[in-house]
């Protein structure tokens, strides 16, 4: 490390950074962007991001908005005293102490070290004390380094080695609680619940073991540790790691924040879930990840689904990017003809040793050139990109089934989900098929994972139990049950798309714009993205169409606030200008997130107005039959785009319109916006 975490340019006293949680994270974001250590729009969008998840306002007026970024260069921490204070989503009011927390993506161990420090101090009502009498950034960074790089302790001299003691018999009647805690990124809540966990403890006379799961090295929690506890917390955000080692205990769970902000009330309820026989607990299995319903329970199954269905698309998606692309450089080089069966009355020179009989057997011309070898040419490497992509894209239906089950289940899902997925592509249902595969694995694996077991078989319940019996059930479900009416509405819908034209086509296409602008990255986005890509798998013009629409209109947000903030300053903030700046290779790149941003500060105006874009971008595009035969990329897959012309023209028309909505709404609108030319500054 050869940079401190802050300086006095990253600090900002008795200032006003504007009205929004955005526009105080977007001045903090230039500043370290100012001090040469990130790019401060992908700054911004990462932290926003994070925010989307769960708000960083915690009980004592301040906030620490935080993230893990490709946007960050150096560690940084950046520091806002604020006049008047800002609402962060704390339940106690808003926050007038806030730290960005900005961490390289793959920033090294140390600096997480120091970050968590900061974060674990924030806890400490004697350090935000200080923090707000301080007179001088120098004497913030001072406070700020004591907390996160002490002075090492004066030697002292070696003292004879001390026999371990043992515990007094009031430790050995204190009862113990284990707890873990985790939160999306793992650099700040996580540390601050375990803290909060700890001190409640200590005051009330309790043991807990805390487990973070967080960015650095997981140390899990002691075997015989977990088999003395009496009841467990989960303070987390996201999954528990492993959660099958705390089958049968009494479980409390919650989100993270709860454990920073009641720490005492959580670790009560947890004595009391012990002396209760009907308290919720974790499965009584040493392999499955979900709960017994019972008293306690704090997240509902339709809250669980949702959050099952998110995964699920999500673990899909780096298959669909890496597939897509692939074919799509595939046809760059191979031609669209390698997808389709080889024409053996009129083989190409490259081919022409293979007589007609042979020519046959091949299901695709790129299964001709393979077999060819480098006598096809650039054709054989066409062909090689396109089965590598075609591979990883076959696994699209079955990886959204499985980590959906997963989501439910935990690691004894995984195999039914997977297997009711490749089920649901052979009898084609599809990916509807694979979200009911993944839904029905997960349950039905999470309720057999509830059984009560003898102890001898409880070892084979993970691996060999659940898997089976989740997998016999649901797959016997869909060649029995279901697998025809979910194939017949598969071919339906496909048909339907297929036979779509005129009108009809524009409308869906007005429809997948408005859903692509509508949430900039969130569920409403995904759904149409997922029903898109999915498509691509059909491999005909009406599912490039849809791709083409998609894609062309989640890249207007980023690309009509960019052109907006450019011809138009005065009325955007000066961090939005300079998010507008980077927004031109975000929306080029088809990444909608670069406008989120402008939409979490101004909602109501910016929103409908990339939705209006989006519209007449998706319309445009099934209007003039664009198609793309890529998932993604932009305007860098234009090799893989059906009429260039007609996708640019759609694309320009959507944003001017979105701009020009946008310029509108705000010149027509009361909000007062801070000059463009106002610097932030110490």
């Amino acid at each position: 490390m050869s940079e401190p975490l802050i300086t006095t340019s990253l600090v900002v006293l008795d200032k006003d950074l504007g009205a929004t949680k955005a526009e105080v994270i977007a001045s903090l974001a230039g500043l370290v962007a100012d001090a040469g250590r990130a790019d401060a729009a992908g700054l911004t969008a990462s932290a926003m991001e994070r925010e989307e998840k769960a708000a960083t306002g915690l009980p004592g007026g301040f906030a620490i908005p935080h993230c893990r970024s490709e946007a960050v260069t150096t560690a940084s921490l950046a520091f806002a005293r604020l006049d008047p204070a800002v609402d962060f989503g704390a339940k106690d009011g808003p926050a007038d102490l806030v730290f960005l927390i900005a961490a390289a993506a793959d920033g090294d161990a140390d600096h997480l070290v120091l970050l968590t420090r900061l974060a674990r101090a924030l806890v400490r009502k004697d350090f935000l004390a200080s923090l707000r009498a301080a007179s001088s950034p120098e004497e913030i960074v001072e406070l700020v380094g004591e907390v996160v790089e002490p002075a090492p302790a004066p030697a002292q001299s070696p003292a004879p080695a001390a026999t371990p003691a043992a515990a007094t018999p009031d430790e050995a009647d204190k009862p113990l609680v284990v707890a873990v805690t985790a939160c999306p990124t793992g650099i700040a809540h996580t540390y601050m619940a375990a803290d909060s966990l700890v001190n409640a403890a200590r005051e009330k006379g309790i043991e807990v073991r805390v487990e973070t799961q967080g960015s650095g090295a997981v140390e899990p929690l002691p075997t015989d540790v977990i088999a003395h506890a009496q009841a467990a917390i989960f303070a987390t955000d996201v999954g528990v790691k492993d959660r099958e080692r705390f089958a049968g205990l009494p479980v409390i769970e919650s989100g993270v924040k709860r454990a920073i902000s009641e720490p005492g009330t959580m670790l009560d309820e947890a004595l009391a879930a012990a002396k209760n026989p009907h308290a919720r607990r974790v499965a009584g299995t040493a392999g499955a990840a979900a709960e017994t319903p019972g008293e306690g329970s704090t997240i509902g199954w339709g809250k669980r689904i949702q959050q099952a269905l998110m995964t699920g698309v999500s673990y899909m998606i780096p298959f669909v990017a890496a597939g897509g692309l692939l074919i799509a450089l595939g046809f760059l080089f191979g031609g669209y003809d390698i997808a389709l069966a080889p024409d053996c009355s009129s083989l190409p020179a490259w081919a022409s040793g293979v007589d007609t009989g042979t020519c046959a057997t091949y299901g695709t011309t790129a299964d001709l050139a393979l077999a060819q070898g480098w006598s096809a040419g650039i054709v054989y490497l066409g062909a090689i990109l396109y089965a590598i992509g075609s591979h990883a894209f076959g696994f699209l239906v079955p990886a959204l089934s499985g980590y959906i089950a997963y989501a439910l289940a935990g690691r004894p899902g995984i195999a039914p989900g997977f297997v009711g997925g490749a089920i649901s592509v052979a009898l084609g249902a599809g990916f509807i098929g694979g979200l009911v595969t993944g839904l029905i694995a997960g349950l039905v694996a999470s309720w057999i994972g509830s059984f009560k077991t003898p102890r001898w078989l409880t070892g084979l319940m993970p691996v060999v139990i659940i898997p089976l019996l989740a997998t016999l059930i649901t797959g016997g479900l869909m060649y029995v049950l279901l697998g025809k009416p979910l194939a017949a509405i598969t071919t339906g819908l496909t048909n339907g798309l297929n036979s779509m034209s005129g009108g009809s086509a524009v409308v869906l296409g007005v429809v997948l714009g408005l859903m692509m602008c509508f949430d900039l990255g969130g569920p409403v986005n995904k759904a149409a993205y997922l029903f898109a890509t999915t498509g691509l798998s059909a491999n005909t013009e009406a599912s490039f169409h849809v791709m083409a629409a998609v894609m062309a209109a989640g890249m207007v947000p980023p690309l009509a606030l960019a052109l907006a903030t450019t011809v138009r300053k005065k009325l955007f903030t000066a961090p939005e200008v300079e998010n507008g700046r980077a927004a031109w290779l975000l929306g080029l790149s088809f990444i909608s997130e670069g406008a989120i941003p402008f939409a979490a500060a101004d909602p109501l105006r910016v929103i409908p107005s990339m939705m209006l874009g989006g519209a007449v971008t998706g319309g445009l595009c099934m209007a003039l039959e664009v198609g793309s035969r890529a998932p993604h990329g932009g305007i860098f897959v234009l090799f893989a785009i059906q009429n260039v012309p007609g996708f640019v023209l759609s694309l320009v028309l959507g944003v001017v319109v979105a701009a020009a909505a946008v310029i509108l709404a705000k010149s027509l609108g009361t909000r007062k916006s801070e000059p463009a030319t106002v610097a932030v500054t110490g």
